[in-house]
């Protein structure tokens, strides 16, 4: 490892407990100048809770942090990023409202003689920050028009604009296209040229090769291995962070495609506010699906593929045309209440935005979309509630101390799990994933692809939305590409290929096909 005197940043023996569980037990981590530290581990390891320690969003119970080898102390995230600790979080952290510029540099905003924001100065120094991470949006534009791979790099453009000299960076590229990734890996190259050390958690190993120079790994709240990145192998750490020999690799069980589920023919949608660039966000858009299949929609980031989920749940009622058909009747787009009516359910990619209640219990999550089957003298009655729920936690394989847990205190992949109980309480007929294993780890992933293939060998119909490919190849019967709104291709899965996959996904393709 590099010489000790490199150290910038120092967690010693942390450990922070919270109702029922022990997040961290004795954490040690070292971040260095100008090198990059990779801190992997299953979901509910403990990796977001030691970033929030670190970036002063709470305490630790026990143990020392030190900065350039003085102890320091943060009562919150502003004291951490004043002594020039930023934080990138998975989880968006944006005001919706407020416009791109005002969100890079809030708390910061450059101030007039008279004490107002300087407007003009403000968007011209988030036009430079915008301009190095290669994103085309206006900085007046408003963070709610934006999509989530937008709105991620706005996130990092913040953190960039800080010039803070410890970088912890949580799952940045979750929601990026290829271009935006390697736009990403060009600015971490140059933030290590200039001394800054950076934390990165992620799932995607791929990545590591790039950008990464040590390696820690997590599990179950401890430090398990740490080295030179160089000096571990893919499997190595994996079996590291399962505890276990664990493989990647996914069988899917063969097809049994039923009776035709859904039709949709010719589904649009207009495009609406700032930042969109075009007039459809979902442009003439058809196809077919059977009961038993799963149908895989792949796109780069804004390519639509989340707005054609949202119109066939509901969400743009009044605004998407098109026909869709579910068992040969008309199905009412006309509300998310008559698309659940009908038997669909839409797992979102944003999970903690729109998926989820995060002040309240595990249980009350889960019942969200089957309170009729909780109720007593019309109120929820806690006993029907936890009788009703606990089969479908359990099948899921949920991991938490209670039903009673608050949702917010699960990891990320139990909570996804929460999500998907929550919907097949209602007894679907048609699943909607968009997202599904968006930051999840390698054996959590496995687990959402087991139950995937399990509903659909049950006659259920999915269709699932992803940015890795390899996840596409791997579940989907058939694949449905999309680019720029429109469909550009769709494939059997004995004729996809990695390479017809992508070239359909790319600009080009959509040209084509307008």
């Amino acid at each position: 490892m590099p010489a000790d005197s490199d150290i910038v940043l120092e967690a010693a023996s942390i450990t922070k407990s919270f109702p029922g569980v022990r997040a961290l037990d004795q954490v040690t981590l070292r971040v260095r100048r100008g090198r990059l530290l990779a801190l992997l581990g299953e979901n509910g390891a403990g990796k977001s809770t030691l970033m929030n320690i670190l970036a002063g969003v709470f305490p630790p119970d026990a143990g020392t942090l030190r900065l350039y080898g003085s102890e320091v102390r943060f009562p919150g995230p502003r004291a951490a990023l004043a002594a020039g600790i930023g934080i990138v979080f998975q989880e968006l952290n944006l005001i919706p409202h407020l416009s791109v510029a005002e969100n890079i540099f809030l708390g910061r905003e450059p101030r007039t003689r008279f004490g107002l924001i300087d407007y003009p100065q403000l968007n011209s120094a988030a036009a430079a920050v915008l301009k190095r991470l290669d994103l085309a949006v206006e900085p007046t534009t408003l963070i709610a028009d934006l999509r989530v791979g937008q709105q991620q790099l706005v996130e990092i453009a913040r953190a960039v604009s800080e010039e803070a000299r410890v970088l912890i960076l949580d799952e940045p590229t979750s929601s990026l296209s290829a271009h935006e990734v390697e736009v990403l890996f060009g600015v971490i190259a140059e933030l290590k040229k200039h001394g800054v050390a950076l934390i990165y958690i992620t799932h995607k190993f791929e990545e590591l090769a790039h950008i990464c120079d040590d390696v820690i790994v997590m599990r179950d709240g401890r430090v398990v291995g740490e080295s030179l990145f160089t000096d571990l192998s893919r499997e190595a750490l994996v079996r590291l962070m399962a505890g276990r020999e664990a493989k990647e690799s996914f069988q899917k069980s063969p097809a049994t495609a039923g009776a035709e589920l859904l039709r949709a023919e010719g589904v649009s949608l207009p495009g609406a506010g700032a930042g969109v660039g075009r007039p459809y966000l979902v442009e003439n858009v058809s196809f077919t699906l059977c009961r038993g299949e799963v149908l895989g929609v792949f796109g780069l980031v804004g390519a639509g593929r989340t707005e054609l989920l949202e119109t066939l749940f509901g969400l743009h009622a009044g605004r998407a045309t098109g026909r869709v058909t579910l068992e040969g009747r008309p199905l009412d787009l006309a509300s998310p209440a008559a698309a659940i009516a009908a038997g669909l359910a839409l797992a979102p990619e944003d999970r903690k935005r729109d998926g989820l209640v995060l002040p309240m219990s595990v249980a009350a999550n889960a019942s969200l979309a089957s309170l009729d089957r909780t109720l007593r003298g019309g109120f929820v009655s806690p006993t029907r509630e936890a009788a009703y729920i606990t089969p479908y936690v359990e099948r899921f394989r949920v991991k938490t101390p209670s039903l009673d847990q608050l949702i917010v205190n699960l990891s990320g992949g139990n909570q996804q799990k929460v999500i998907l109980a929550k919907w097949l309480a209602t007894n679907p007929k048609l699943l909607l994933l968009d997202e599904p294993t968006r930051g999840i780890d390698v054996n959590a992933k496995r687990e959402i692809y087991a139950f995937i293939d399990e509903l659909a060998r049950l006659g259920l119909g999915l269709i699932v939305v992803s940015s890795e490919l390899p996840e596409i190849l791997a579940l989907a019967d058939h694949i449905l590409v999309m680019c720029e709104g429109r469909q550009t291709a769709e494939f059997a899965r004995a004729d996809a290929t990695a390479e017809r996959i992508l070239a359909a996904a790319f600009p080009a393709a959509a040209t084509t096909a307008a």
